[in-house]
């Protein structure tokens, strides 16, 4: 019989944070809900940690192991999820995050009442209880300029560009949100079908809620389904750390995955566009902390990073292991 929600928990070498994530889960599963954990080929005992823990808090019911045959990145091990479960509808959770207290009955209200909706997303909250923003604008060329130069004057100039979006306690259409924590009707996939596992990791999200706008389907913020989200538990890509760790140089799958979207969904002219923009934006930001002494906020050598792949985007990536 089919499920009318399966949870999909993604883990790659965070045992500890997944089974915080599970114990969540415990409190809120209701009949015929299913949580699938996939271990995306960790190899170092998570896989064996869960189903030790299934077992012991009788989790059996609701609650399984999937292991991967190999790191595949984010999409793949979601899809394994997904294809997984028979259900109406698929919740993707990060495995640094907990779901609140009636997070997943307002999740299946939403799908109910919002049949507009092929994609909802819940709010978040930091581990200390302020909030954090995981609904968008979409990112285009000129939001790049306006990463790059991080100025006020600009980014007032183009405000509409900005993808930081005010978000209040009603729900609202929005262009994308992060996949922490999705919710993906079963009529979408059946439409537009999976996960795009030509990302390794990052801007799948905003690729497949934009695939999936293309099709009709709105993608919702849902407040009042909330979840708490470690920032940078399961990648530290996105970790809150010191202006020094931030600044960090990503790995190469990060850049690869970056253009494969702007080729995708603004052509190959669109990447160059987005690719000089970011660098007159660079510009006007090495200017402008040579006159306040001010230190850059960029990563490193993300200025010669963002033409990664910029020849061949829609090439296959870079998987584990690639260097930076």
């Amino acid at each position: 019989m089919r499920s009318p929600l399966a949870v999909v928990v993604l883990n790659y070498r965070t045992p500890d944070l997944t089974l915080r994530c599970l114990e969540s889960l415990s409190r809120e599963v209701e009949d015929g809900i299913e949580v699938i954990v996939v271990d995306n080929a960790s190899n170092d005992g998570s896989a064996e940690t869960f189903e030790t823990a299934i077992a012991r808090e009788a989790w059996t019911p609701w609650a399984r192991v999937l292991r991967a045959p190999k790191n595949g990145g984010f999409a793949y091990g979601n899809n394994l999820g997904i294809r997984a479960a028979d259900a109406d509808a698929y919740l993707l959770l990060n495995s640094d995050t907990q779901v609140l207290p009636g997070t997943l009955r307002e999740i299946r209200h939403a799908l109910e009442v919002r049949k507009d909706a092929g994609l909802i997303g819940t709010s978040y909250e930091k581990d200390d209880g302020s909030d954090v923003n995981g609904a968008f604008r979409t990112i285009n060329p000129i939001t790049e300029l306006l990463r790059a130069a991080s100025t006020g004057p600009l980014s007032k100039l183009l405000a509409r560009h900005e993808t930081e979006i005010p978000l209040g306690d009603a729900p609202q259409v929005v262009d994308w949100i992060a996949f922490a924590a999705v919710t993906i009707r079963r009529d979408v996939i059946d439409e537009i079908g999976l996960l795009d596992e030509a990302y390794f990791m990052y801007f799948e999200d905003l690729d497949y809620c934009l695939r999936a706008q293309a099709r009709g389907w709105n993608t919702v913020y849902w407040p009042a389904a909330r979840v708490v989200h470690s920032l940078g538990g399961s990648s530290q890509i996105t970790a809150e750390h010191s202006d020094e760790v931030r600044r960090r140089r990503p790995p190469r799958y990060y850049y690869e995955a970056r253009s494969r979207y702007f080729a995708k969904h603004y052509g190959r002219h669109g990447l160059l566009l987005a690719n000089v923009l970011w660098n007159a934006g660079w510009a006007v930001s090495l200017a402008r902390a040579a006159v306040e002494r001010k230190p850059l906020h960029h990563r490193r050598y993300e200025a010669i990073d963002i033409w990664i792949n910029a020849t061949q985007p829609m090439a296959p990536y870079t998987r584990v292991g690639a260097k930076a």
